[in-house]
């Protein structure tokens, strides 16, 4: 029997210098001291640094870089051109055409300023303008088709929408690149805390097996006793490994969306904790919804991209429509000897109504079957992107108000469960003192504080789920949730 016992003190020894080593003091230390990173912390270096979100603001300047190049098409054009011909001591022509060409914004007019020489031999006469040569100042009008709109104003308007269009295409992104980070800092957040309950669950297992250690070697407590506390030490130190390597990935992953002011990217520190946001849970307020779903009908991105491309559409049909029309263009001219405001010409060679080069330009095609199927294809497009809005508007609206729900639901779950941990704590604390006083087991024990801790996980978990569902639900109304 003194054997025997010695042999029991060895063991109990033993397991517990294994069991010290086990520990991870410095694990605990560096949460228990770490310092708080808030989701709103998190929020100003996402939208300061995060090449993602610098990327989106790049849209809508492409598409103001694409209204500048519409802007081209009403830029003034200066064209010139001479030629000589001189030959066996006869100059056969001396040419020189200069012209300056501005478009016009009013009905699709073109104002032009040109001079022309043309002398020689063998200058035809109907372009003969003698040694000063001819000034001209004139306008080309559309009388038909682009008097209303034409293929440079069309282009300029619909590329002027494409910035609205490009803003919430930026604004889409943006809300879903922060939905994906919130999701990821809820998932640290959870890893955190189930982290910190097991590890609080293996310090609750190791004193009560130092405990029964100790009444084990003085003869009060049976060997089996220990035995079963250190098998319960052992478990949740698996279970404590485990969750190290799932706090250890959570806090990579929220690191992907960390970055400095040089483009750097940046590592979470292990002693970094997530902000503590259970006494926050609580059922939403109705107001919420009722704001949400009047922002998503009027501000959702995915809304404001269709309607834009309306805008685009109903710009489309107008100039198809104008096609429809006969080209009639009206071209007028007055010309003059003047080649300076101060030289002296005479009145019957100086602007005036009697000098003059007037001409007009028609074209109409018979049938019209080019213009009149793209007219319909354009209708056609019209009626599929009222159908789209009509769909995604319920679609919105569903999702918003499915995700209030589930927000509600998780808020109503986590009051019960805060109610339930109480209850299971004192049936711990009651187990607890009925072993004290023998009329328990370990086994009872050991399970109700492994329920216990269970609960507490749970409930960190709705926390969790809590918090991504409002995100989620901020998105699906098409906006994100600012933090102060």
């Amino acid at each position: 029997m003194a054997f025997k016992r010695v042999l029991i003190v060895l063991v109990l020894i033993l397991l517990s210098v294994k069991m010290s080593f086990a520990q991870d003091p410095v694990v605990r230390k560096k949460v228990d001291s770490g310092k708080v990173f808030s989701l709103e912390d998190l929020q100003q270096m996402v939208f300061r640094y995060h090449p993602v979100i610098k990327q989106a603001a790049l849209l809508s300047e492409s598409a103001r870089a694409k209204v500048l190049q519409s802007l081209g098409y009403f830029d003034p054009a200066l064209k010139a051109g001479f030629s000589r011909k001189l030959f066996g001591d006869t100059e056969y022509y001396n040419k020189w055409n200069s012209e300056l060409k501005i478009p016009l914004w009013l009905a699709g007019a073109d104002l032009k300023l040109g001079y022309d020489r043309n002398v020689g031999n063998y200058i035809n006469p109907e372009n003969r303008t003698g040694q000063q040569g001819l000034s001209a100042i004139g306008l080309s009008i559309p009388l038909g088709q682009g008097l209303i709109i034409d293929a440079r104003r069309s282009t300029l308007r619909q590329s002027k929408i494409m910035v609205e269009y490009a803003e919430a295409d930026q604004l889409k992104q943006i809300n879903g690149v922060w939905y994906g980070i919130v999701k990821d800092y809820w998932n640290w957040y959870y890893a955190h805390k189930q982290f910190g309950l097991v590890n609080e669950g293996l310090d609750l297992a190791q004193r009560r097996f130092k405990a029964l250690s100790a009444q084990t070697l003085i003869g009060d407590k049976p060997v089996i006793d220990s035995v079963e506390a250190y098998i319960t030490v052992q478990e949740r130190m698996i279970q404590k490994e485990k969750t190290a390597i799932e706090l250890q990935n959570a806090r990579l992953i929220l690191s992907n969306h960390l970055w400095n002011n040089e483009g750097n990217p940046l590592e979470l520190p292990v002693e970094a904790i997530p902000q503590n946001t259970t006494l926050a849970i609580g059922r939403p307020n109705p107001m919420l919804l009722d704001t949400l779903l009047g922002q998503a009908a009027n501000q959702h991105p995915e809304l404001l991209k269709l309607r834009s491309k309306g805008e685009q559409l109903a710009i489309e049909k107008s100039y198809r429509q104008e096609l429809l029309k006969p080209k009639l263009n009206l071209i007028g001219n007055l010309i003059s000897n003047r080649t300076g405001f101060k030289s002296n010409v005479p009145e019957n060679y100086d602007f005036n109504w009697s000098n003059y080069k007037f001409g007009i330009e028609f074209a109409f095609p018979l049938f019209l079957r080019s213009e009149r199927g793209k007219l319909r294809e354009v209708k056609i497009k019209q009626l599929e992107l009222d159908y789209d809005i009509k769909q995604f508007g319920r679609e919105i609206r569903n999702n918003v108000i499915a995700s209030y729900n589930d927000l509600s639901a998780y808020a109503a779950q986590h009051a019960v469960q805060v109610k339930s941990i109480e209850n299971q704590q004192i049936l711990v604390n009651g187990e607890n003192q009925k072993f004290s006083l023998g009329e328990s087991t370990l086994f009872l024990i050991n399970s109700r504080e492994t329920k216990l801790i269970d609960m507490k996980i749970k409930q960190e978990s709705m926390v969790a789920s809590y918090q991504k569902t409002l995100a989620e639900l901020y998105y699906k109304a098409g906006t994100r949730e600012i933090m102060n």
